[in-house]
């Protein structure tokens, strides 16, 4: 079993707390990708990056001074958002951070596919950018089945916890043999399950932390996440799509 999720725009470096074990398995292709932002203009970045001019310059500083295979981080520990606080990985136990080493990968606009303790270093490069890299019109193009084929030679089974954004990128080039099981958080709102963004990242990042601390190995075991308010719907799932619906809704 593999356990995919999405990054988070902000980003840390944190060279004390653990030790990197490894250098991302995508490195040639994030080295190509550092290439073509180099080669844009700030204007065009920001554009790009959809972002305001103070987040502007610092990731324009950034890429003057990047380093990718230097003074890195543990993804597990660079990506600060809502979905990483929830899952807290600065507490895990011995034992639990050897699981999430094993079970969860981490997908990346820049960096392809990372492993928790893969080395990263700071950047900004969402997978839905625009970015033509090499003749292609964007980064679902560039890293086309490569992501995928590197998950199947891993598993039969991925387990999606990522945004649309980030699976979309995985779950149409997995070949058949592979299961993949999306994870749905949501509220009853009429006869519809609706997810809402804060709720859905905390929700992830609380399942992956409570997967690590009951060593959980297949995705019937899943079923049984309880928190948060969020319980396990038999009627609204199938063996694809599980969902979890919040008690109170």
């Amino acid at each position: 079993m593999r356990v995919i999720i999405s990054p988070a725009k902000k980003m840390r470096v944190d060279t004390d707390s653990f030790a990197v074990r490894a250098l991302p398995a995508f490195l040639p292709e994030a080295r190509r990708l550092l290439v073509a932002l180099t080669a844009m203009d700030g204007p065009s970045l920001k554009r790009l990056w959809k972002c305001n001019d103070a987040i502007t310059a610092l990731n324009l500083d950034r890429l003057a001074h990047m380093e990718l295979e230097r003074d890195l981080t543990p993804a597990l520990l660079s990506y600060q958002g809502i979905q990483y606080q929830y899952m807290a990985p600065g507490v895990f136990s011995r034992n639990q951070l050897e699981y999430v080493q094993e079970h969860l990968r981490i997908l990346s606009g820049f960096y392809g596919l990372l492993r928790p303790f893969d080395g990263v270093t700071p950047y900004r490069l969402e997978m839905a950018a625009s970015l033509s890299v090499d003749g292609h019109k964007d980064l679902y193009a560039f890293w086309g089945d490569r992501l995928a084929a590197a998950l199947a030679t891993e598993t039969g089974l991925v387990v999606n916890l990522a945004s649309k954004e980030y699976s979309r990128a995985v779950s149409p080039h997995l070949p058949p043999a592979v299961r993949f099981l999306t994870c749905t958080f949501g509220e009853l709102i009429g006869d519809k399950v609706v997810e809402k963004g804060t709720m859905c990242k905390m929700a992830r990042g609380q399942m992956v932390r409570w997967m690590a601390e009951h060593d959980a190995a297949g995705a019937e075991e899943l079923q049984a996440f309880a928190d948060l308010g969020y319980r396990f719907d038999p009627q609204r799932s199938t063996p694809e799509h599980y969902v979890f619906l919040k008690e109170d809704s």
